[in-house]
This record gives structure tokens, C-alpha cells and sequence, in this order.
């Protein structure tokens, strides 16, 4: 059962990552190359944000429980996932990965962490 601290811990781990509060006290958001690819509300922890590719989204959705269009994002390439539902942590993680790895591939060269 994933934690806070330890989904903060993963995301941090990764190449270039940065966290901010750029919207309230409460929603933590890691960028890559000064783009988001992970946001959580650290006070309720209920559920984290993540870019996924349109396709898979679909798919993710329609698999797990879990998985719903991004709340307050945009729902064609992010999506919500209850934490701690249906959705194991291994996978979660390798979520967070993908969501990442997105962010970067539509970054220009220059911003582009050396992976």
C-alpha cells in the first residue's frame, strides 16, 4: 500500500525531477523540463494525476476500477488513479515511468534530461 512519502521518493528518484506547489498548499507537482507528469494532493491522498498516452488511457480506464479521465486536466491524456484501489503499486510506479518518460519525449532536445 503505497504512502505518500514514498510515491514523493519515486518521483524524485527520477532524472531531472522537480516538485512544486504551483497551484495550492495541498497539490504536489513533479515536473520534468518544467512539465508536469505527476500531481497528488498530499493532504487527502486519495488519488494521483498522470499523463498517459490517448490510447492506453482508454484501455486503463476500461481495465481497473481505479482509473478514470484526469480530474481537472485534460481527460484525452491524463488520467486519475484512486490510490490503493485496484491498481498495485509495482504498476502504479511503472505508470508514474511512462508518464514521465511522455513528458519528455515531447520535450525539445536542449530541456531533455541526459536518461
Amino acid at each position: 500500500m503505497m504512502h505518500c512519502e514514498e510515491l514523493r521518493e519515486f518521483c524524485l528518484a527520477l532524472p531531472e525531477t522537480t516538485e512544486k506547489f504551483p497551484f495550492d498548499a495541498n497539490t504536489l507537482v513533479f515536473n520534468v523540463g518544467d512539465k508536469m507528469f505527476c500531481l497528488v494532493d498530499v493532504e487527502a491522498f486519495k488519488s494521483i494525476n498522470l499523463k498517459c498516452d490517448p490510447d492506453k488511457a482508454i484501455e486503463l480506464r476500461e481495465q481497473y476500477q481505479a482509473v478514470e479521465p484526469g480530474y481537472h486536466m485534460n481527460k484525452k491524456h491524463w488520467n486519475t488513479i484512486t490510490v490503493n484501489d485496484d491498481v498495485p503499486d509495482a504498476l502504479l510506479k511503472e505508470w508514474i515511468v511512462d508518464s514521465y518518460h511522455l513528458v519528455i519525449k515531447n520535450l525539445p532536445k536542449s530541456k531533455r534530461p541526459k536518461l
